[in-house]
């Protein structure tokens, strides 16, 4: 939905391909377990890969899908992206000022990710980021896990105590857009991260931002800041 508000009460952030660009560690923990275990990829191993939950992304990626052999790929994934992959985590330009900008006007934060919460909150650490958010939201925070990203959004709505029709969500990929449309939540798209956004198809009235800086002119436009 287009964004016509003239101020938000929170904004929502997704976190990989949208404030950072993850896909160099991701990529490397996924070449480490198809090299440990000899498998051959079933699609490229490149960033389209990036964005579901881990356990579909390696499904995609094998086609294994054999609870206890996919229980172990996803070991093997998680020894090496948990203690070293994440350290390539890269940050957008941009996204530090815009991060920046929204702390210092006091916009509660919080980001809604399909990443798994160890890793989310080390690069949280890693980043110095803890001082941004007010609530940190993965589909693995809680028992029994969130079972998509939209009941993940409206869980993290409920913690801040702000209304969905009254803050934003801003994310990479088409499933966030739906994600935001099933809580009644404005939706920006994030041009610059692993989505594809084909302007031939996409609504008129979608916001496709191309760049943080450029967002951040458009949050001042809305009087966000």
């Amino acid at each position: 939905m287009p964004l016509l508000l003239p101020s938000f009460q929170a904004v929502i952030f997704d976190l990989d391909g949208t404030l950072i660009d993850s896909a160099p560690g991701i990529l490397r923990s996924f070449e480490d377990v198809l090299r440990k275990t000899g498998i051959q990829p079933r699609m490229p191993l490149d960033e389209s890969i990036i964005g579901p939950p881990l356990r579909q992304a390696l499904i995609n990626l094998t086609g294994v899908n054999i609870d206890t052999e996919l229980d172990a790929l996803v070991e093997l994934f998680k020894d090496s992206y948990d203690t070293e992959g994440y350290r390539a985590t890269r940050v957008y330009e941009g996204v530090e000022e815009l991060l920046a900008h929204l702390a210092d006007r006091k916009i509660p934060m919080a980001i809604a990710t399909n990443k798994r919460k160890i890793p989310t909150l080390k690069i949280l650490e890693l980043l110095n980021w803890n001082q941004y958010f007010q609530a940190v939201g993965t589909l693995d925070g809680k028992l029994p896990p969130y079972p998509n990203k939209s009941a993940l959004i409206g869980a993290l709505l409920r913690e801040m105590g702000v209304e969905a029709s009254t803050s934003v969500y801003i994310g990479d990929k088409w499933e966030d857009g739906e994600a935001a449309v099933a809580n009644n939540m404005p939706f920006i798209a994030a041009g610059w991260g692993y989505g594809k956004w084909d302007s031939s198809v996409i609504h008129a009235d979608l916001d496709l931002i191309d760049s943080p800086r450029i967002l951040l002119k458009k949050l001042t436009r809305c009087n966000v800041l």
